[in-house]
């Protein structure tokens, strides 16, 4: 974060001080959890279902904290922050919010990340904000890589792309920072236009409308309507970046104001696009680069991607077009198309075991459309790591679908069925979707093996693991199923590429 004293912050958050002078200086990170806490950073008490940051503020002070963001006092340099002017428990972050103290810590927080955002900016700070129903992790990560040979790069770890993670991210940067990557999700309309209005956006990229989150949406179009916010939010002078091959995300360039600049991989007219694509036995897609630059002129580049799944091939193109907006030379965007491998943990994270097994792990999330991606991804390794080589997919529940999930469970099984899947192994428990799951499986003689739990899961897949196997591990987070990914992986050894 710029350097702050705490008599600065609780102006910028409309807070007062308490156990302060106010002379206390803010020279490192923010930070919520206290294990993490570093010399001169700022701790943020938050409260959670299970512990209250408010109880660890003490202990961030010893681990080297310089001063607490809080409710209420606690005993040690604070800025306290108003009261929250509302309560949204639809959001991720305050929805077990009680007593309305997460969301003003949240408010303080925003305000805070706001005043830094708009002091680099005036500086010269380029602001991306991605967003989609799939992929934001990847593209993020892309971007991320791409800008680092360009300049001093600020993005999310993982996935903080919420009320939580997005002013989290936006507070690491500093006065040496060119560019920051911010990820943006939503489960109501409303949610990114209040994140972009934290770290407003130069440049903003929509991904694609899926069906993930239907549950909270009910329907494709108010997803549109949610994801489209992020346009809507960009200056006259920003550029909005689309996917042209996404009807819904096409039809965004109405509701901006900004320049937009299109990608796509089906041969259609746009900025940047990708031809002649091919994948390797591993998936790994080769392909050509043809993009336009800031300059208005338009470059080619052999690039073949060190990531799984040809679905990363649009992701790529998203994250070219966002760095050649960002005025990103193209010679240097290839490169970095070419050197970027996982970030993310759980995001097909592709592991080589003995016996020429290899296992992807691509359990951190999964809807539909990621689904069937993964599925054509792992029949394609199969199909080309040796002969007598076996595909096998550990597939749990997709979580918030609404209702059509149990639909969307079945034709899952039909997408298994198509790609000629050798072996599912359904992680079951209680869950209705997973039952559907089975269900579907028998009916189209699918060989299929339901397990209560990821242990179970492991120990299933172990049984009848063979030389030269492809295994895939997918399913909603919340389902845990990169467990099965790292047993086998260890029961097998780790290889090297």
């Amino acid at each position: 974060m710029i350097t702050l004293r705490l008599d600065e912050i609780a102006a910028i958050v409309g807070g007062r001080l308490a156990d302060a002078t106010g002379a206390e200086v803010i020279t490192g990170n923010v930070e919520f959890d206290s294990r993490k806490v570093a010399s001169g950073d700022l701790f943020v008490a938050l409260s959670g279902v299970k512990v209250d940051g408010h109880d660890y503020a003490t202990t961030a002070m010893d681990q080297g904290a310089a001063g607490v963001l809080a409710a209420r006092p606690v005993g040690v340099p604070a800025v306290i922050v108003p009261p929250a002017t509302e309560v949204d428990h639809h959001s991720y972050a305050t929805e077990h919010d009680t007593d309305g103290s997460v969301a003003a810590v949240l408010e303080g927080m925003a305000k805070l990340a706001r005043y830094v955002v708009d002091k680099l900016s005036a500086r010269g700070l380029t602001v991306i904000g991605i967003t989609g129903s799939a992929g934001k992790t990847s593209t993020k990560d892309i971007v991320h890589t791409i800008l680092e040979l360009a300049g001093d790069t600020v993005a999310p770890p993982g996935s903080f792309n919420n009320e939580i993670g997005h002013p989290y991210t936006a507070l690491r940067c500093t006065e040496t920072t060119k560019y920051l990557v911010s990820e943006m999700s939503a489960r109501s309309i409303g949610n990114i236009a209040h994140l972009a209005a934290i770290a407003p956006p130069h440049i903003g990229v929509v991904l694609n409308v899926g069906t993930a989150h239907m549950g909270e949406f009910g329907s494709r179009d108010n997803i549109a309507r949610a994801k489209g916010e992020l346009v809507e939010a960009l200056p006259a002078d920003g550029i909005a970046v689309l996917n042209a091959d996404d009807d819904y995300v096409a039809a965004m360039a109405d509701r901006t104001s900004a320049t937009v600049w299109s990608f796509s991989t089906l041969h259609k007219p746009v900025r940047v696009a990708a031809t002649d694509i091919r994948l390797d036995n591993l998936s790994r897609p080769t392909f050509t680069l043809i993009g336009t630059d800031s300059q208005k002129v338009t470059h080619t580049a052999q690039v073949t991607l060190q990531i799984f799944g040809e679905h990363q091939v649009a992701n790529a193109l998203a994250a070219a077009t966002a760095a050649l907006a960002a005025g990103v030379d193209f010679a240097t965007v290839a490169q970095g198309l070419r050197a970027h491998t996982v970030r993310s943990a759980h995001r097909m994270d592709v592991h080589h075991a003995g016996n020429d097994v290899i296992v992807i792990d691509d359990a951190y999330n999964a809807n539909p459309e990621s689904m069937r991606a993964g599925l054509r991804a792992l029949a394609l390794a199969a199909a080309k790591n040796g002969p007598g080589a076996r595909s096998i997919a550990v597939l749990g529940p997709m979580a918030e679908l609404g209702q059509d999930a149990t639909a969307d469970h079945v034709e899952l099984m039909r997408t298994v069925a198509e790609q000629g899947i050798d072996l599912v192994v359904v992680v079951v428990g209680t869950d209705e979707n997973a039952r559907a799951m089975i269900n579907a499986a028998a009916a189209m003689g699918l060989r299929a093996i339901p397990t209560a739990d990821t242990t179970q899961a492991a120990t299933e897949v172990l049984k009848v693991l063979g030389r030269g196997d492809v295994i895939l591990v997918k399913a909603s987070n919340a389902y845990r199923l990169w467990q099965v990914a790292e047993a086998v992986v260890a029961q097998n050894g780790k290889q090297e590429n």
